[in-house]
C-alpha cells in the first residue's frame, strides 16, 4: 500500500471521466444541507429540515444529538440523515466510533461522516488510521448504509492526504471528504482533485468547509466531486434555480 503511495507522489492516475455537472434544481441531490454549529438548537434543526423537504437536499448533515429529531421531521421526504462522529476532532478510540455509528444509525442516519483518526496518521501508525476506518466501515455496512471519512486537508501534507485516501478506499469507505468545517480552511478544487484521482470512479469524494455559492458548488464538481456539504444549500439553490431560467 505504501508502495502505491510513492506512485502516486511521483505521478497521480489519470482523473476519471468527469460526471455530467447537474443543471439548475438538479444539484439539490449533490447537497449534503448541513448544521453543526455546536450551539445549534432544536428549532435551527428544525428550519433545517423543513428546507430540506422543499428543496430535496440528498441529506441534512447533523450532529448526533439531533438524528432522532431530524427522523420524525423527514418522516416520508425522499432526503435522508447523515450524522457526523468523533467530531470535529477524529481523536477517539476506533471502539467508540463503531459505538458511535451504530447509534445514529439506530437513531435514523443512513449516512455516517467520520474524522479519521488524524494525529495516528500524522505519527505513522498507518495500521490504526486503516484499522480505525475499517471498523466503522463494517459496522455502517452491516446496516446497509454509507461511510464518508473525513481527512481535514488544511492539516495534511500532500503525501498525508493520499496516504489518507489510499487507507479510506481500502478500508471500505463509501466517500472521503475534504474538511470538517471547523479546520484552519475548506474544501479546494486542488484538493478535490487530488482525491478523486487517488481513489478513482469507484469512491465518493464530498467537497465540504466554505462552499456558499453555486459557482463554488460547480467548481468542485467539476474537479471531482459527487457531494457537496454545505450550510448554504438555500442560497445555493436559489443562485442555481435562477441560472437555470
Amino acid at each position: 500500500m505504501l508502495a502505491l503511495v510513492d506512485d502516486y507522489e511521483r505521478e497521480l492516475p489519470a482523473p476519471p471521466l468527469p460526471l455530467k455537472p447537474p443543471v439548475g434544481a438538479e444539484i439539490a441531490a449533490w447537497i449534503d444541507h448541513t448544521l453543526l454549529r455546536p450551539e445549534a438548537t432544536g428549532m435551527q434543526v428544525k428550519k433545517l429540515c423543513d428546507e430540506a423537504r422543499k428543496y430535496h437536499f440528498a441529506t441534512v448533515c447533523v450532529n448526533p444529538v439531533y438524528v432522532s429529531l431530524a427522523r420524525g421531521l423527514l418522516k416520508d421526504s425522499d432526503t435522508g440523515i447523515c450524522a457526523v462522529i468523533a467530531f470535529p476532532l477524529g481523536a477517539t478510540l476506533p471502539e467508540d466510533k463503531v459505538y458511535e455509528a451504530r447509534r445514529v444509525i439506530k437513531n435514523g442516519a443512513v449516512e455516517v461522516d467520520m474524522v479519521i483518526s488524524l494525529g495516528a496518521l500524522k505519527s505513522g501508525n498507518y495500521a490504526m488510521v486503516l484499522n480505525d476506518i475499517l471498523l466503522v466501515a463494517q459496522e455502517a455496512h452491516e446496516y446497509g448504509m454509507k461511510v464518508k471519512g473525513i481527512i481535514e486537508t488544511a492539516l495534511l501534507t500532500r503525501r498525508e492526504k493520499i496516504l489518507a485516501c489510499v487507507f479510506a478506499k481500502e478500508a471500505g469507505a463509501d466517500f472521503v471528504k475534504t474538511s470538517t468545517g471547523f479546520g484552519p480552511s475548506g474544501a479546494t478544487a486542488e484538493d478535490v482533485d487530488l482525491m478523486r484521482r487517488v481513489v478513482g470512479s469507484g469512491t465518493g469524494v464530498k467537497a465540504a468547509g466554505g462552499i456558499r455559492t453555486y459557482q463554488e458548488a460547480l467548481a468542485m464538481i467539476a474537479a471531482g466531486a459527487n457531494r457537496i456539504g454545505s450550510s448554504a444549500g438555500v442560497s445555493i439553490m436559489d443562485e442555481a434555480m435562477g441560472a437555470s431560467q
